[in-house]
């Protein structure tokens, strides 16, 4: 979209002679290889320096509250941002830690299946068997057996019985 000053340019000024077809025998003029206007060509830009250091900043005695109370709604905003998105997060934890809990419930579970096997084969009667003749024990002849008679008394007073 063209600007206000270029559309005025445009307006005033006559069209190129360059769009008209040339007449034999006419001399034609020297300028028509000459390139047209640039928009906003008449416009010119000047720098101007400015010294300020005299000038003295008038204090604004509105803006340290304003500061302050920007500075505290952003830090309520945050609190209670955090307040809301704090359960959230507290429930992914907690989803973490259940994954967990249920990975090491199901590492026990083999661990205790393992020991059960394990235990199942040490004390199996073939085992016990195997053991029984590599340390030589023997099954006592049943009249070499002797029962203890029923106790009656205590092992901690020594004293005789009645």
């Amino acid at each position: 979209m063209a600007t206000l000053a270029t559309f005025f340019t445009r307006l005033f000024t006559p069209s190129p002679a360059a769009s008209e077809a040339p007449v034999a025998g006419v001399q034609m003029p020297d300028d028509i290889y000459v390139l047209r206007s640039i928009p906003n060509e008449d416009v010119f830009f000047f720098v101007k320096t400015i010294d300020n250091s005299r000038v003295v900043r008038q204090a604004d005695p509105v803006a340290p509250r304003r500061c302050w109370k920007t500075i505290v709604g952003g830090c309520t905003a945050a609190v209670l941002l955090i307040f809301l998105l704090l359960p959230g997060a507290y429930n992914l934890l907690a989803g973490y830690q259940i994954q967990q809990l249920r990975a090491q419930r199901q590492q026990l579970l083999n661990e205790r299946a393992a020991l059960e096997l394990e235990e199942a084969r040490l004390l199996s009667p073939e085992r016990l068997e195997e053991l029984a003749k590599m340390l030589e024990f023997i099954d006592p002849a049943p009249g070499s057996v002797i029962y203890l008679p029923p106790f009656e008394g205590s092992f901690a007073l020594n004293v005789p019985r009645k």
